[in-house]
């Protein structure tokens, strides 16, 4: 079989093994795509406890009715930052995590283009974060929301640095961000393998492309508000001050015009590795590679016409209303193409029940649900009703964590063999996503009731009236199994980190070329390549060897 030569960044370093050097200070000054992208991991999970505390603390506070376990002044700093970590800090460096690791060894590449752009992407979006959590020790964390919404983020109104750091801080993981989707972008389209034309490009690349493309155009409106509301605060100018001539609702539409885009910029990466863990563990081709290619940009450019849905109650008129809405129903059609391709997958297949195809296969139910309620958001009366009650706030998290957070799941347990080496523990993996699920379920599905109650989000305590004290109750229980479920998910990597079993190059039997390479991958990740012919080009490898073999 023919063998072809695999190109190299320009900038490349030169061929050593990462083995023969794992000194703290070698990860640091690390440009290689896999260390980096496992930076990018460690950098999301760092964040993850810090927003979980957050998180469990606000649980402890709405336990009780009238509970006086927190300030109201620290409640606030509490779900602003629990919010943006959970966005900026936790979700997107995960996902650009598994893209830079993995995108070069999925197109047969050695490197992402521009391997130093990459570290200091890496760096920038850190320092960042960093930056936006030394609030707490400079006076006062932000406190208006993960939104911050004006004119509550005006000096007037908050008069600590927080909002201050909130700017700085997102302002550097927005160019941290940019900067990678730029590097991902140029990967994908000058350093894909001889032969491995768009039509072959495997699902979660294009995924990622389609995602690079979304980030580089959904950001600019979020950094333009930014510096904005810094020469507010800072120089006195009003772009969001009403009383000298500013507009509040200016504040909002530059917000979501990059807030509703960020949805699908954490959801598009998940929606790429369940098309990969459903046709692995399904051994069967993906149902529907153009429709899910096709339904993927589809989504990218709509998402960019559904902003206003969030502002409904800001009195905009009756026809932005009814376009929003339109369109906001309008893109459950591609969202609802994804689901029935991957049914469809799993339809007449040989199903293997990992803890990756149970996270998989929990995703269809858990985002279909969260899916559902967007689309009774965009029924302008049911906005009305349910907006800023605790309905959004499982809405929400039903997109995030039951739709992200379970893809990106699913695929820490798929791709973990390929990034250390080691099987991972199924038995307690198992375990652990039951605990979740269960933990996840019992605290968010209440909210929807709670919400439906009347019961308003962003308040840090409420009267015992309409079922809300146990019903709160219950949604504290759940996140402190959810904190428990972590704690166990931490074990169970750190175990099979240590003492798993040798995974082998290709456990699975997959699809892809990550797969070809060592486990984990040297770094030079491919000195040749065979021909490609498909986008399952290491399948068809397999089935080319078998069938030579049986010829002979």
């Amino acid at each position: 079989m023919e063998e072809l030569y695999i190109p190299e960044p320009e900038n490349n370093l030169p061929d050593t093994n990462i083995s023969n050097s794992q000194g703290l200070l070698q990860w640091i000054s690390s440009v290689d795509h896999k260390q980096i992208g496992i930076m990018y991991l460690i950098v999301g999970v760092f964040f993850l406890v810090l927003g979980g505390i957050a998180a469990l603390l606000i649980r402890i506070q709405l336990a009780f009715p009238e509970n006086n376990f927190l300030t109201p002044e620290m409640y606030n700093q509490l779900f602003t930052m629990h919010g943006t970590t959970m966005v900026f800090l936790v979700m997107t460096p995960i996902i650009l995590g598994f893209s830079v690791y993995f995108v070069p060894l999925m197109i047969g590449a050695n490197d992402l283009a521009f391997p130093r752009m990459n570290a200091l992407s890496l760096w920038i979006a850190f320092f960042g974060g960093l930056l936006l959590y030394f609030s707490f020790l400079a006076g006062g964390a932000p406190d208006a929301g993960w939104f911050n919404y004006a004119p509550l983020n005006e000096r007037t109104y908050s008069s600590s640095n927080g909002i201050d750091y909130y700017c700085i801080g997102l302002l550097l993981v927005g160019i941290g961000t940019v900067a990678t989707s730029i590097n991902l972008i140029v990967t994908i389209v000058y350093y894909r393998a001889k032969g491995m034309t768009f039509k072959k490009l495997p699902i979660f690349v294009w995924m990622i492309l389609i995602n690079s493309f979304l980030i580089v155009a959904a950001f600019p409106p979020l950094n333009a508000a930014l510096s904005m509301l810094l020469l507010d605060r800072q120089l006195e100018t009003h772009f969001f001050n009403s009383t000298s001539g500013g507009s509040p609702v200016v504040w909002q539409h530059l917000f979501w015009g990059f807030g509703h885009p960020e949805v699908y910029i954490l959801i598009l990466p998940s929606f790429g590795v369940l098309s990969e863990v459903f046709q692995v563990y399904s051994r069967k081709p993906i149902f529907g590679y153009n429709m899910i290619v096709g339904s993927g940009i589809a989504i990218a450019l709509l998402a960019f016409g559904v902003w206003a849905h969030h502002m409904f109650t800001v009195g905009l008129g009756n026809t932005v209303y009814s376009y929003f809405a339109a369109a906001s129903m309008l893109i459950g059609i591609p969202t609802g193409i994804k689901i029935f391709t991957w049914l469809g997958t799993m339809w007449g297949g040989s199903i293997r029940f990992t803890t990756s195809m149970l996270f998989a296969m929990a995703f269809l139910v858990e985002f279909t649900m969260g899916g559902l309620s967007g689309i009774a958001f965009a029924i302008v009366p049911i906005d009305w009703q349910l907006t800023d009650s605790y309905f959004v706030v499982a809405h929400l998290h039903y997109v995030f964590v039951g739709g992200s957070l379970f893809g990106i799941l699913a695929g820490l347990f798929y791709w973990f063999p390929k990034m250390t080496g080691k099987m991972i523990d199924e038995k307690l993996g198992k375990l652990f996503f039951w605990f979740f699920v269960i933990g996840f379920n019992m605290t968010f599905f209440i909210q929807h009731i709670l919400g439906i109650e009347g019961m308003p989000r962003r308040v840090y305590t409420y009267a015992d009236i309409n079922g809300y004290a146990w019903m709160n109750m219950l949604s504290t229980v759940g996140g402190f199994l959810m904190g428990a479920s972590f704690l166990l998910l931490f074990y169970i990597l750190v175990k099979s980190y240590k003492k798993g079993k040798i995974a082998g190059n290709d456990p699975w039997d997959a699809y892809t070329l990550e797969w070809m390479t060592t486990s984990p991958p040297q770094l030079k990740n491919f000195e040749t390549l065979p021909p490609i012919e498909s986008y399952r080009p290491f399948r068809d490898i397999k089935l080319a060897n078998t069938n030579e073999h049986h010829g002979e």
